[in-house]
């Protein structure tokens, strides 16, 4: 960051003088964002969508679809983006293609390869080229493709073929792992419409994070689609997707950092838009801060919490992993351990967020401990630190919580937010106490 956007490295974090009390509105969902602009890209005809983030996440996903030959007409003062797709068919090759730090971009953009002729070269950054997409381009090759690779097998860059396709009326049939990372079945349930006689996907070990699985069908079936579940998988029936309008929520994984303020520093915080009318997981975060002592105020469309935590809790976090960091921050500053359960598959994440927790816990002076499916946090008084971060956005975003009542806080490398919360930082001043909203 440069100018008068610039925010110092490391970044002090200053204490709240008192309990939160404010309403916030986060940005867009990535998760939600990136699914729709993908069927949008996918569709015949134009759709409009409304409420989308702009981070560094989604707009490596609006240059590729772009690339691949989307008309794409992004509205930066209105969050919002029209786009005629390209009808199941992406441009012949060659075509580069960079999904810069963006998992999601990076699996779901292989995944739609796969309708093209060729040939596109996919990377990204070097993160993001250690990070695994063997089960998308496995599934690949299964359907067709010829792949060539740079690097490592099965990791970015990659060079993607699809020969002519041969004539026929039977189903394809492809096997995914469930328990590396979602985002593989999602990739291949998107492109799945789209391809001559649909998909089947036989799911072949127990699927994490189901709830970004039944966001991504809710997805593809407002633009249009047809999905069956049953036995150990799913039947994407061919046809394609329609132009629509779509309205992203605000992201649940963002909102989590501000219910966790009024876990730690106590009054109540309100995230708007986001209620028991969402679609994602991750707002399932609240029901562990209910756990540990806050109350929870539900409505359709907002949450309030209201704190302090008071107590540690043994929780199995596989279906809203995203959250785990936020609430190792909310663990230091209870009365009992805290153990986080069933999110080993996050050792593969932008870091290995399991040991980084608790490599930040220990720099703070805590006792944690790596557990073989998550890790365990002692609560004590944090010492001041400088947080490493990773390049992990979520690093940043959950550590700095800590400095909201904790003196002597220091955040390295805080620009990496800009991933999906670019101004994550401003926005945490906006709740300080005393401060106009």
């Amino acid at each position: 960051m440069s100018g008068e956007n610039a925010i110092s490295d490391p970044l002090p974090m200053k204490p709240f003088s008192g309990p939160v009390a404010a309403s916030v509105r986060v940005p867009g969902s990535k998760s939600l964002t990136n699914r729709a602009l993908m069927c949008a890209a996918l569709a015949a005809g134009t759709s409009r969508i409304g409420g989308i983030l702009l981070a560094d996440d989604t707009e490596a996903m609006l240059s590729c679809i772009s690339n691949l030959g989307a008309d794409v007409r992004l509205d930066r003062a209105n969050d919002s983006v029209e786009i005629r797709g390209f009808a199941g068919r992406p441009l012949d090759g060659p075509i580069d293609l960079d999904a810069r730090l963006s998992g999601t971009t990076s699996r779901f953009v292989a995944a739609s390869l796969v309708l093209g002729s060729g040939p596109y070269r996919l990377t990204g950054a070097p993160p993001l080229q250690g990070r695994p997409l063997g089960p998308t381009l496995d599934a690949l090759v299964e359907l067709g493709s010829q792949l060539s690779f740079e690097g490592d097998d099965g990791c970015l860059p990659v060079i993607v073929n699809n020969p002519a396709p041969k004539a026929g009326s039977t189903m394809p049939t492809i096997s995914v792992s469930g328990d590396v990372s979602s985002q593989f079945l999602s990739g291949l349930l998107l492109v799945g419409p789209c391809l001559p006689n649909g998909l089947r996907i036989d799911v072949s070990t127990p699927l994490v994070s189901r709830p970004y699985v039944d966001m991504t069908l809710s997805v593809m079936v407002a633009f249009g689609a047809v999905v069956d579940e049953g036995g150990t998988g799913f039947i994407v029936s061919p046809g394609g997707y329609t132009g629509t309008d779509f309205t992203v929520e605000p992201d649940a994984s963002a909102a989590s950092y501000f219910y966790a303020s009024a876990a730690i520093c106590g009054g109540s915080m309100t995230v708007e838009g986001l209620g028991t009318d969402s679609i994602q997981g991750d707002v399932g975060f609240v029901d562990a801060l209910e756990a540990m002592g806050c109350r929870i105020d539900r409505t359709p469309d907002s949450i309030t919490v209201t704190g302090p935590a008071l107590h540690g809790l043994d929780v199995d976090f596989s279906d809203i992993s995203d959250t785990a960091q936020t609430l190792a921050a909310v663990a230091i500053f209870v009365d009992s351990p805290t153990r986080v359960t069933g999110i080993g598959f996050i050792r593969r994440k932008e870091t290995d967020r399991i040991a980084a927790v608790v490599a930040e816990l220990r720099r703070l002076g805590l006792e944690a401990s790596e557990d073989p499916d998550g890790f365990t946090v002692v609560p004590s008084s944090p010492s001041p630190a400088e947080i490493h971060t990773y390049e992990d956005h979520r690093m940043a975003m959950s550590f700095a919580l800590v400095g909201l009542r904790a003196p002597g806080i220091q955040i390295q490398d805080p620009a990496c937010v800009a991933k999906t919360f670019p101004d994550y930082f401003e926005r945490l001043e906006l709740i300080r106490p005393g401060s106009e909203q």
